[in-house]
């Protein structure tokens, strides 16, 4: 199993709620981002190029179009200084990318940084659907949900605009485990961001542990099995072959 944490955070698990209500109609377009400086980390990181390190931003928007990527163009942004391209002769401190997915006429798009980038940490994503769109884009704010009225032909659409917090789904946890969800304030023994939001990253960890565990006890292949695994990984592999070939269109393989 692949412990992908950006497919059980509360945010990501309150719009696959969406989805299956049948909010968003047929989804259009999807976006995915990580933010992140990761200037003094351990020296394996430095120089890293953004894309390989790219499923916080991948993996939801495949789970939510339950699809895979087939085609990718990546371009490569920015400066960095020469010494963070010696490992792994990587010029990019960001990288964009536009998949073409499997299911017909959808497309997303990922941005993904790890050095040179004044913008504080983030992992966000974006679901455009034709009723409705959510839009997680802020680290410390509720997403924002944008929903209109059916389409009537030569009819303008009314739009509501709302932020609703994402529950916590320590519901659908065993009760020995749903309280380590809980968001709580860091200490001089927790002083990672993520023990604040509970759990690990938005309340994840403690839904990893459990399906990991069931999937071992039921006797069945976990959510994100390792085809799974591949796929959300070869997105991300794939998009930086592209930005070395100034975005040629490079084909993302199938695995499974």
């Amino acid at each position: 199993m692949m412990m992908e944490t950006a497919v059980y955070t509360r945010q990501f698990l309150y719009a696959l709620e969406l989805k299956r209500g049948g909010r968003f109609g047929r989804i259009q377009f999807l976006r995915g981002a990580h933010y992140q400086d990761m200037e003094c980390w351990p020296a394996y990181w430095a120089g890293l190029p953004p894309m390989w390190y790219a499923t916080h931003a991948v993996a939801p928007l495949l789970a939510l179009a339950e699809t895979r990527a087939v085609q990718v163009h990546c371009f490569g942004s920015g400066q960095m200084r020469e010494e963070l391209q010696r490992q792994y002769g990587n010029p990019y401190p960001v990288e964009t990318a536009i998949y073409q997915l499997e299911q017909p006429a959808l497309a997303a798009e990922v941005t993904r940084t790890l050095f040179y980038s004044a913008r504080p940490y983030l992992e966000s994503f974006v679901v455009y659907g034709e009723n409705a769109c959510y839009e997680w884009q802020m680290e410390n704010e509720d997403p924002m949900l944008f929903e209109t009225s059916p389409v009537v032909p030569d009819q303008q659409r009314t739009q509501t605009v709302n932020r609703p917090a994402a529950p916590d789904r320590r519901d659908l946890l065993p009760p020995e485990i749903a309280h380590h969800t809980t968001r709580f304030k860091a200490t001089s023994k927790h002083t990672h961001s993520s023990f604040a939001q509970g759990g690990g990253p938005h309340g994840s960890h403690p839904h990893l542990v459990h399906e990991f565990v069931s999937s071992i006890v039921e006797g069945r292949q976990p959510r994100v099995d390792a085809v799974t695994a591949a796929n959300w990984t070869a997105a991300g592999l794939c998009a930086h072959q592209s930005a070395e070939q100034d975005g040629a269109a490079v084909a993302v393989p199938r695995f499974g």
